[in-house]
């Protein structure tokens, strides 16, 4: 709502996050060796479901079709997602682990489980010591589960795992069955198993070590749910949540704030889309000739996305958020203005380096675009400026019964856009993002019989004066 303030879109925002699941990550990194080499990396995500820890989320039908449209492949995601949690998730995972009592959650994974136990049970009635069983199409994490389940009900077996869906059973002596658990090759050793069930987060925790710039387009909702799914649950502080952020990732680039920017400046297309804006500074009017330009080259085995355009999967995403027709070329037109400005101050022949382009993108690091609440950025390095925001307007109804917020805002709709909250029984408050609308408003509704349009005085309209004034 117009009416948030950045901390209070937060808590809302918070509540959604906390109910959905990340699907893919897409990560794009730029390779600097006398030109730019690009590596492009589409992941496909699903939560951890290891023992005890069984994720719940929502889907949204509308989402669902959005990314089918766009060639989504569902099958992957649940099949073949990496898993992923963060430390609160892996701190009960340790836990579990320490007590040692396997559970399995999974209706499936119970019935493969109770059809593998009734096979090893009648195997080993039977089998001599050091024979072996082979078990097949194991995946994912019933690799663990069936060692451990196994080991913990029988006590004269040891398992040992062979290739990716396959675990071999042996029928031992207690004895030599103490020597195996002692054995640091172990593969169920609960930090190795750890280290399986961080998946995902094992190189969230990287890129947070190698204090790398962190690019996105729009990336505020992103920024959230990096932070739930991969670091701690979202705190209930907007502040906290800021420093964390700021803490894990030192310099943020939001290619929107970016962009916008530069749009400021320059006659160029007002576009926003993260499409749109790649195909702007793709356009032969816009796109940088100068040899100085920097030369951006696809990495081996990454050429994927050259070849064909896949909107809205979040490999192709980073590829055009990360590649240079937006942050690098953004940057390029920044350092030029900067040597028409201050032109002792650059050398004409020499390629600017990317610390170069940081510093042209000085005050845009850490501005991550906001687009609601009467602030452009949220500064995730310091205090966000104060809310700009046009004024209030208070639609006051005469003659027309029953009308409803919905009403209103289909009422003013057709003029500009307004978020609307119910003041009293015939009076609503009108926000707008711009002030010509408010403006607009004050105007064309200055002489209509049943609404009159006013600005809004808080020690007129409020609710709680009006109650002191009585």
């Amino acid at each position: 709502s117009l009416f948030d303030s950045p901390a209070e879109w937060y808590l809302k925002a918070r509540q959604s996050v906390q109910r959905f699941t990340i699907s893919q990550f897409g990560k794009h990194f730029l390779l600097f060796c006398c030109r730019y080499v690009v590596h492009s990396y589409n992941f496909f995500l699903f939560p951890s479901t290891f023992g005890a820890m069984d994720p719940e989320f929502t889907l949204s039908a509308s989402s669902i079709q959005f990314l089918s449209h766009y060639g989504f492949d569902y099958n992957k995601f649940l099949k073949d997602g990496i898993p992923y949690m963060n430390e609160l998730q892996e701190k009960s995972l340790r836990q579990y682990l320490l007590a040692g009592n396997w559970e399995v959650c999974s209706a499936l994974d119970r019935d493969s489980m109770k059809k593998t136990i009734d096979e090893v049970t009648s195997w080993i009635a039977g089998a001599e010591e050091e024979e072996t069983l082979t078990l097949r199409d194991l995946r994912g994490f019933q690799m663990f589960e069936v060692q451990l389940v196994l080991r913990q009900a029988l006590q004269n077996v040891w398992t040992l795992p062979l290739g990716d869906n396959e675990v071999m059973v042996k029928k031992v002596s207690p004895q030599h069955r103490r020597l195996l658990e002692n054995s640091p090759r172990d593969s169920c050793q609960k930090e190795r198993i750890l280290t399986s069930a961080r998946g995902f987060t094992n190189l969230f925790q990287a890129l947070v070590n190698a204090k790398k710039p962190l690019v996105g387009h729009n990336m505020l909702m992103d920024l959230l749910h990096l932070h739930d799914k991969f670091y701690k649950p979202l705190p209930e502080s907007y502040e906290e949540f800021k420093r964390n952020i700021h803490s894990l990732f030192p310099v943020l680039i939001d290619t929107k704030t970016v962009t916008k920017s530069v749009w400021k400046d320059h006659p160029f297309p007002r576009v926003s889309n993260l499409l749109e804006v790649y195909e702007v500074l793709c356009s032969s009017d816009i796109n940088p000739t100068d040899p100085a330009c920097p030369v951006i080259v696809l990495a081996s085995g990454c050429s994927r996305y050259a070849e064909k355009s896949s909107p809205h999967e979040a490999g192709y995403d980073a590829f055009l958020c990360g590649s240079g027709k937006i942050l690098l070329n953004t940057s390029q037109i920044l350092v030029l203005e900067h040597s028409n400005c201050f032109p002792a101050l650059v050398t004409a022949e020499a390629n600017p380096s990317f610390s170069e382009y940081l510093g042209a993108l000085v005050q845009c690091l850490n501005q991550v675009h906001f687009t609601r609440g009467g602030v452009s950025s949220i500064n995730f390095s310091g205090v966000d400026v104060p809310c700009r925001r046009p004024p209030l307007l208070v639609v006051h109804v005469q003659g027309w019964r029953g009308l409803s917020e919905r009403h209103i805002y289909h009422e003013f709709k057709t003029l500009c856009r307004f978020h609307v909250q119910r003041l009293s029984g015939n009076q609503f408050i009108l926000q707008s993002s711009k002030y010509k609308h408010a403006r607009l408003a004050l105007r064309h509704y200055k002489d209509h019989p049943h609404l009159q349009v006013s600005l809004y005085r808080h020690w007129r309209h409020s609710p709680h004066i009006s109650c002191l004034l009585r």
